[in-house]
């Protein structure tokens, strides 16, 4: 894993929240729009962080394109919460390679990330992954009982 790697996938990441926070924010109103101004500017500085980061190991930081394919696009409350949602867990599974780094720093600005990420999911939709970051997997049926031939005293 290379730092320098991961620390451009967080940093694409950190693009795509800004734009998707700011289209949420744009099309909500109270206590959504305060919480959604709040992670436009957490994602932000989070953003501007991990480019200053690339630039100090001499590196070039990408730019953010023009425009992001939002999974959800948000005509009301229930969309903007699913976006959000959407958007906290894609950031935290970017942060993952991270905790993986040999720089202590680095680990500790993934580690961080990845739990205001989980903590704000949560607040929007209180659920949580056992695994915060890792891919879900396939829900695994649940076994059905066996019916049994009932037997009769003779």
């Amino acid at each position: 894993m290379s730092a320098a790697g991961g620390l451009d996938t967080a940093l694409a990441a950190e693009h795509a929240a800004v734009y998707a926070y700011g289209v949420i924010a744009a099309r909500t109103t109270g206590r959504l729009r305060v919480t959604a101004t709040a992670a436009f500017n957490a994602h932000r500085a989070r953003r501007d962080r991990l480019r200053e980061m690339i630039i100090a190991a001499g590196g070039t930081p990408a730019e953010p394109t023009a425009v992001y394919r939002l999974p959800v696009t948000p005509t009301g409350e229930t969309q903007a919460v699913e976006l959000a949602v959407l958007v906290e867990r894609g950031v935290t599974a970017a942060y993952l390679e991270l905790t993986a780094s040999a720089d202590a720093a680095v680990r500790e600005l993934a580690a961080l990330a990845m739990q205001e990420c989980v903590v704000r999911a949560y607040e929007l939709r209180p659920e949580i992954d056992a695994f915060p970051g890792m891919p879900r997997a396939a829900p695994t049926p649940t076994p059905a009982p066996t019916p049994t031939s009932a037997t009769t005293p003779s």
